[in-house]
């Protein structure tokens, strides 16, 4: 359990980097990804609707940020997982970089393939206007949330020994 427990705090944890990561670009006006869409598309999901041609010409759905924000952090915890299922149990306790860079850089192809085509944006943002710096933004952001893992893990070891 308390295993777990380590896990999802690490999930967390990487997650809300990358949120302050998000917040130090906003002040730059490097925009970001807007989790309302994300809440957009999961909303869609009873409906059958699993592509869209345009999220953002899409009407949009009540509760849809609520749902993206949660969806944000439910994403960060289920890699923090992937990281363990990978890497074993022994990360938690002696946590290294390099697997939790490795981690950040798996999680890269879910935006690329899979939500910015199901967006409408094409694979790795082929359909939007400057698609290399989107591709090289996702790419820093999923380096930050490698950071994110490995930090917090160092953390939690502080915390909990």
């Amino acid at each position: 359990m308390i295993t777990i427990l380590k896990i999802i705090c690490t999930g967390i944890g990487a997650t809300l980097i990358v949120d302050i990561w998000g917040f130090v670009l906003s002040l730059f006006n490097i925009k970001s990804l807007d989790y309302r869409y994300v809440g957009r598309w999961i909303a869609y999901f009873p409906k059958g609707k699993f592509a869209h041609k345009n999220i953002m010409m899409i009407a949009p759905v009540h509760g849809e940020s609520v749902i993206g924000w949660a969806a944000h952090y439910l994403i960060g915890i289920s890699f923090a997982f992937l990281l363990i299922l990978f890497f074993g149990r022994e990360w938690l306790e002696k946590p290294l970089l390099y697997p939790a860079l490795i981690i950040g850089l798996i999680t890269l192809c879910a935006p690329l393939f899979i939500m910015q085509p199901a967006f409408g944006f094409g694979i790795a943002s082929s359909n939007l206007p400057k698609p290399n710096i989107r591709r090289l933004k996702s790419l820093l952001t999923h380096l930050i949330y490698g950071i994110g893992l490995y930090l917090t893990a160092l953390l939690i070891v502080q915390l909990w020994n």
